[in-house]
């Protein structure tokens, strides 16, 4: 069968969305909420991967707004960078979660999907994205152009919040052996800067043994956060539902997205359950940080830096 895929201007949760949608997929983008995806819908076994907030209607946040008085569900797009803080370009202070997820998006329908751009006023780039469907997933193409005259710092990750359940595992490329945590709350992987085995290791505050692939720590209550020491050996990382017999497999390019964050919680933030695997651009979180100890990644000059992300679904043999 031939696989067509239709885009209409739609509501969700009382905000303008547009549909993207086929035989196998569909997705729902609110261009006005910083292009953010709420909605993708595995049509096979009748799934919605990212995770739902409970709220039946949604605010638009304003610039600068505190993430966590706002929606987290769905997939957010993280750009400059990911904490407050002054970016090393100019010294403007970057809002918390970056700027471009409480900015309206301006977008346009293509022949096979959508466009969206968003321009910032207070740092020099300008950030674009095409959104497709293919059988089973859906592709985004991003564009970062860099307006100003010297090279432009930077850390982009797809905050995508996904469902999850006690049947569901990680799985990231054979080489990726090590991690370290961020997450300063956390109970079992310590605070900023602990480092771990992977996927097997030790709670440094109780001794257990924990596998990190099937999202232990199982207690309610915890968050974590960490990420891969090294670069990504391979492009693709992925979340499995055994249960269900599904994977979702996320693929990039690995020399520009060439690094990976794992956030959970279990109840540890605001009461709600998720999980999100975040290939990225920089690290670790702070993009001042990653500039100073070279990792993070760069516009050129009056140049742009470009990248695919596809989100994939299929049978988790």
């Amino acid at each position: 069968m031939i696989d067509v895929s239709t885009c209409q201007k739609t509501t969700f949760k009382g905000l303008k969305a547009v549909v993207l949608e086929n035989e196998y997929v569909r997705s729902v983008i609110l261009p006005d909420y910083g292009g953010k995806m709420v909605s993708f819908y595995d049509k096979s076994i009748q799934y919605e991967w990212l995770y739902q907030a409970r709220e039946k209607s949604l605010r638009v946040p304003p610039y600068g707004a505190d993430f966590s008085k706002y929606d987290s569900s769905g997939f957010d797009e993280m750009f400059p960078g990911i904490d407050q803080g002054p970016h090393p370009v100019n010294w403007d202070e970057i809002p918390d979660h970056g700027e471009v997820w409480t900015m309206p998006w301006t977008w346009k329908a293509t022949c096979d999907g959508m466009e969206l751009t968003v321009e910032s006023d207070r740092f020099p780039y300008r950030l674009m994205k095409r959104i497709k469907l293919g059988k089973n997933d859906v592709e985004i193409t991003y564009k970062a152009v860099n307006k100003g005259s010297v090279p432009f710092p930077f850390i982009w990750t797809p905050h995508a919040l996904l469902n999850y359940n006690d049947q569901t595992e990680i799985q990231v490329p054979e080489a990726m052996k090590e991690v370290m945590s961020v997450e300063a709350s956390s109970t079992h992987l310590g605070g900023w800067g602990t480092v771990h085995t992977y996927p097997v290791t030790s709670s440094v505050s109780t001794g257990e043994s924990l596998n990190l692939a099937e999202l232990e720590p199982s207690e309610e209550g915890t968050a974590e956060k960490f990420y891969f020491t090294q670069p990504l050996s391979e492009g693709w990382c992925a979340l499995v539902q055994p249960d269900l017999d599904r994977k979702l497999t996320y693929h990039f390019p690995k020399e520009k997205v060439p690094y990976l964050g794992i956030w959970k919680t279990r109840g540890g933030y605001r009461g709600e359950h998720n999980i999100a695997l975040e290939p990225c651009t920089g690290v670790y979180d702070d993009v001042y940080v990653a500039d100073k100890i070279g990792r993070a990644s760069y516009i050129p000059a009056n140049g742009a830096y470009t990248w695919k992300f596809k989100m994939e679904t299929g049978s988790s043999l």
